[in-house]
């Protein structure tokens, strides 16, 4: 097993099941701590490498993803590796993308999809998923 994130550090949300997910800009330095075993990136162009193993999903700033069925498939395998890994889902500023990503993880984890932005902003940050679409997509997200 994997030592998770620390559920009291900053940008760890803590899902109802227990799982851990850390949410990050990027445009910050990286936390000190361990680091990940899984990333989730979404960005609008491919990021820079890391030295652990990543995902990139192209999303707009502001938007949604270009491919959904590609999001819903990386949200899903995130959300079976915070089980026991130290998963990260970030963005340039950490709060519309990410937060947008961290209500599907709270869906997915049995949040109902209609109060998971509200789950997400109690627990993780009180702006996140910051457009009307990005609401409506975490909404529909199953």
């Amino acid at each position: 097993m994997v030592d998770i994130w620390e559920p009291t550090a900053a940008g760890v949300l803590r899902l109802p099941s227990g799982r851990l997910v850390r949410g990050r800009g990027l445009r910050q330095p990286l936390p000190a701590g361990p680091e990940p075993t899984f990333a989730l990136y979404l960005l609008g162009r491919q990021p820079p490498p890391v030295s652990w193993e990543a995902r990139w999903l192209r999303w707009p700033d502001f938007w949604l993803p270009t491919d959904r069925q590609a999001a819903a498939q990386a949200l899903r395998e995130a959300w079976a590796r915070a089980e026991d890994g130290r998963v990260e889902i970030a963005c340039a500023g950490g709060r519309g993308r990410t937060g947008t990503a961290l209500a599907c993880l709270a869906v997915l984890d049995g949040v109902p999809a209609k109060e998971a932005v509200g789950y997400v902003r109690a627990h993780y940050c009180a702006h996140a998923v910051e457009t009307p679409w990005q609401r409506r997509f975490v909404s529909r997200f199953h």
